[in-house]
C-alpha cells in the first residue's frame, strides 16, 4: 500500500469492490501495520471518554456511548470507502438525540435508552436507502453558510447543557441558552463549588493540552486524573456527581420495538440526523482523502454510515456519525487503513469488558468538560467574517440559521437555514445577472459598460448579455428587462442583440417569450438577433420553430462582433437559399452555419437542414 501523501490507486468506476475491505486488504503491506496500530490505540484512547460523555449529552447512560462507540466501528471499517474516517458518538448527533428523544420520553428510563436506540436504527435505514438510489446528492442542500450558522448555534446550546453538570444543580433541558444561564445564576446557592473546581479544570486542562502539547491523549489524563481525585478525597460524599455502576460485558442484539406512533414521531428527526451525519462524515472524508490523494464515493458512504447506525442501533447504541477531531488524531498519529479502526474497537472491547470498574468514580464533571471543550472549535467566528466580507447575502444566511437555531431548536433550526438557501437560490434564479455590453475601441471585445465605462455603445443597438439559464421562473423579469432597455434607450432602438453564450437552458416557456418578445418588438420596428447560441439551447429553440426563422432571416449569429459589424454597416442579409462562396473562417459566417466543417458538432448541418426546410 502506497505511504501517506503518495498518489494511490484508486477504485475504477463501477471496478469498486463491494466491500471496500477487500481493496484495502488485497494490497495492505507489512510496513502499515505498526502506523496503523499505533492510531487505533491513540483513537481509542480519545473514544473511550468522548463516547461516555457524548452518550451523557444525549441524555443516555455514559455505558451506551460506547455500544455506539462498537458495532458502528466494525461495520463501516468493512463497508466504508474512506481510510481514515473514524466513526462514533459526535457532539452535533447527541444534541439532535436529546432534542428529538426528549420529548417523547423521560430521560433516564429504559423507554428513553429503546426510543434513541430506535432512531439509530431509523437513521441508519434513511441513510442506507438514500445510498442505494445513489441520492448523495442532497447533502448540497445544507450549504456552507447554513452549516455555519447551525453549528456555532449548536455549540452555544451543546454547552449550556453541560452547565448543570459542570455546577452540579438540575437545570431544564432546553434549546434556550438564556433561560439556562438565567437558571444557572438563579440557582447559584446550590451549586457544588467541588464539581465546579473539577470542570473548570478540567476545562483548563483541555484547552492548554491542545495549544501546547496537541498529541497528548488529553481527554484520557483529565478522565484519570479527575476519578483519582475524587476517589482520593472522598468527593462523591461532597456532592460532585459520579457516573456510579457501569455495567460490564459486551451490548446484546435486540431490534427496538417501539410504538408505530412513535416511529412516526421521530422521522423528521430520522431524516434531520441522517442528512447531518452524512454531511459531517462526507464533508472530513472528503478532506483527509484529498491530503492523501484517493478518493471516496458519497453514495458508498452513504450505505456504509447507514449499516454502522443499524447495527449501533440493535446494539444499544444511538445515531453516529464520523468525528473531525477524532479523525484528525487518527490522521495524526499515522492511520493508512481502516485497520486502526479495527484496532479501535478491539480497544473498545477490551474496556466493556475489563475496565468498566474503573469509572465508578469518574466524575460526570470531567465529561461536560470534554464536550464544551470539543464544541469550542464549531464557533468559527474567523469564517463568519470571511463569508460577510466574500458575500453579504451568505452572510445573512448564515446569521438567520444562527437565530432560528438558537430560538426555534436544532432541528428547525437547520430546516429554516436549508430553506431560506434554497429560497435564495430561486430568488436569485429568477432576477438573472444581466449585462448591457458596449464595446472597448480598437477591439473585437465587447464588455459590461457598467463595470468598464470605456467601453462605447453602439447607437441604434442594443447589446445584452445574460448569465443564467431561461426557465418559467425569470421569463417575466426578461421581457420587463428587455421593454425597459428599449424604451429608456437615448437613441432609437432598431437592433436588440442578445448574446446567449451564458444561456445553458431554456424550458418551453422561456422559448414562448422570446418568440412573443420577437413579435413585440418587431412591431416597434425593432429587430430581436440571437448570438453565440449553445447546443442545447440551439435545440429548444429549433423544435419550436424559432431558431429557423430567426436564421432565415440571418438574424443568429456565431459571433457576437461579426453580428455587430453588420448591423452597423447596415449589410443585406444573406439569402439563406444560395450557396456561400465567401472564403472566410466559418467562424465569421452568418448565421447558425458550422464552427468547423470537420469537427463532430451536433449542429454541424444545421445550415444546410434549415434551407432545405425553407419553403
Amino acid at each position: 500500500m502506497s505511504q501517506p501523501g503518495h498518489a494511490t490507486s484508486s477504485p475504477r468506476g463501477s471496478g469498486v469492490p463491494a466491500l471496500p475491505i477487500v481493496g484495502w486488504l488485497q494490497t495492505y503491506q507489512r510496513a502499515d501495520f505498526g502506523p496503523d496500530l499505533v492510531a487505533g490505540l491513540t483513537t481509542a484512547v480519545m473514544l473511550v471518554p468522548q463516547a461516555m460523555g457524548y452518550a451523557l449529552l444525549a441524555g443516555l447512560p455514559p455505558i451506551h456511548g460506547l455500544y455506539a462507540s462498537l458495532a458502528p466501528l466494525l461495520l463501516y471499517a468493512v463497508l466504508g470507502t474512506s481510510r481514515q474516517l473514524a466513526v462514533g458518538p459526535v457532539a452535533m448527533d447527541s444534541i439532535l438525540v436529546a432534542g428529538s428523544v426528549g420529548t417523547i420520553a423521560t430521560v433516564g428510563t429504559e423507554n428513553y435508552i429503546l426510543v434513541a436506540a430506535a432512531l439509530g436504527v431509523m437513521v441508519g435505514v434513511v441513510q442506507a436507502g438514500l445510498g442505494f438510489l445513489r441520492a448523495g446528492f442532497l447533502v448540497n442542500f445544507l450549504s456552507r453558510p447554513v452549516v455555519a450558522g447551525f453549528t456555532a448555534a449548536a455549540a452555544l446550546i451543546i454547552a449550556a447543557s453541560q452547565l448543570g453538570h459542570l455546577l452540579g444543580v438540575e437545570l431544564p433541558r432546553t434549546h434556550h441558552v438564556h433561560r439556562v444561564i438565567w437558571e444557572a445564576v438563579r440557582s447559584a446557592s446550590s451549586w457544588s463549588w467541588p464539581t465546579l473546581a473539577i470542570g473548570v479544570s478540567s476545562i483548563a486542562a483541555l484547552v492548554l493540552c491542545k495549544k501546547r502539547w496537541p498529541r497528548v491523549p488529553a481527554a484520557l489524563f483529565v478522565v484519570v486524573a479527575a476519578t483519582l481525585i475524587v476517589w482520593a478525597l472522598g468527593l462523591s460524599g461532597l456532592g460532585v456527581s459520579i457516573v456510579a455502576e457501569v455495567p460490564a460485558g459486551l451490548p446484546g442484539f435486540r431490534l427496538p420495538s417501539v410504538d408505530r406512533s412513535v416511529l412516526t414521531e421521530l422521522i423528521p428527526a430520522a431524516a434531520t440526523i441522517a442528512l447531518v451525519s452524512f454531511m459531517e462524515a462526507i464533508s472530513v472524508g472528503r478532506t483527509f482523502a484529498q491530503a492523501h490523494r484517493y478518493d471516496i464515493y458519497p453514495n458508498r458512504e452513504l450505505i456504509a454510515l447507514g449499516f454502522a447506525n443499524m447495527a449501533g442501533g440493535v446494539t444499544g447504541g444511538y445515531p453516529i456519525a464520523g468525528g473531525f477531531s477524532r479523525t484528525a488524531v487518527n490522521v495524526r498519529a499515522g492511520a493508512r487503513t481502516q485497520l486502526a479502526a479495527l484496532i479501535t474497537c478491539a480497544v473498545v472491547v477490551i474496556t466493556l469488558l475489563v475496565l468498566t470498574r474503573a469509572f465508578f468514580y469518574l466524575p460526570k464533571a470531567a465529561l461536560s468538560a470534554i464536550i464544551v471543550a470539543a464544541v469550542t472549535g464549531l464557533i468559527d467566528i474567523r469564517g463568519a467574517a470571511e463569508v460577510y466580507r466574500v458575500k453579504r447575502a451568505d452572510f445573512y444566511l448564515l446569521v438567520l440559521t444562527f437565530f432560528a437555531t438558537l430560538s426555534l431548536g436544532i432541528q428547525w433550526g437547520i430546516l429554516v437555514g436549508v430553506a431560506a438557501s434554497v429560497l435564495l437560490f430561486l430568488v436569485r434564479t429568477t432576477r438573472p445577472y444581466f449585462a448591457v455590453l458596449g464595446r472597448v475601441p480598437e477591439s473585437q471585445t465587447y464588455l459590461n459598460v457598467a463595470r468598464h465605462p470605456h467601453a462605447e455603445t453602439i447607437p441604434g443597438i442594443i447589446l445584452v448579455r445574460v448569465d443564467a439559464q431561461f426557465y418559467f421562473g425569470n421569463v417575466s423579469f426578461l421581457k420587463e428587462t428587455v421593454r425597459a432597455l428599449v424604451r429608456e434607450s437615448e437613441t432609437p432602438v432598431r437592433y436588440f442583440v442578445l448574446e446567449a453564450a451564458g444561456v445553458n437552458d431554456l424550458d418551453s416557456a422561456a422559448a414562448a417569450t422570446l418568440a412573443e418578445l420577437d413579435e413585440e418588438l418587431a412591431a416597434q420596428g425593432v429587430l430581436l438577433v440571437l448570438t453565440r447560441i449553445k447546443g442545447p439551447v440551439r435545440d429548444v429553440l429549433q423544435r419550436t420553430g424559432l431558431l429557423e426563422k430567426l436564421a432565415s432571416e440571418g438574424r443568429v449569429y456565431l459571433s457576437t462582433h461579426r453580428a455587430i459589424e453588420v448591423l452597423r454597416s447596415g449589410m443585406a442579409l444573406p439569402d439563406l437559399s444560395a450557396e456561400s462562396d465567401d472564403p472566410r473562417d466559418p467562424a465569421d459566417q452568418v448565421g447558425c452555419g458550422m464552427l468547423n466543417p470537420d469537427a463532430p458538432d451536433p449542429g454541424k448541418n444545421f445550415f444546410e437542414t434549415v434551407r432545405k426546410r425553407k419553403p
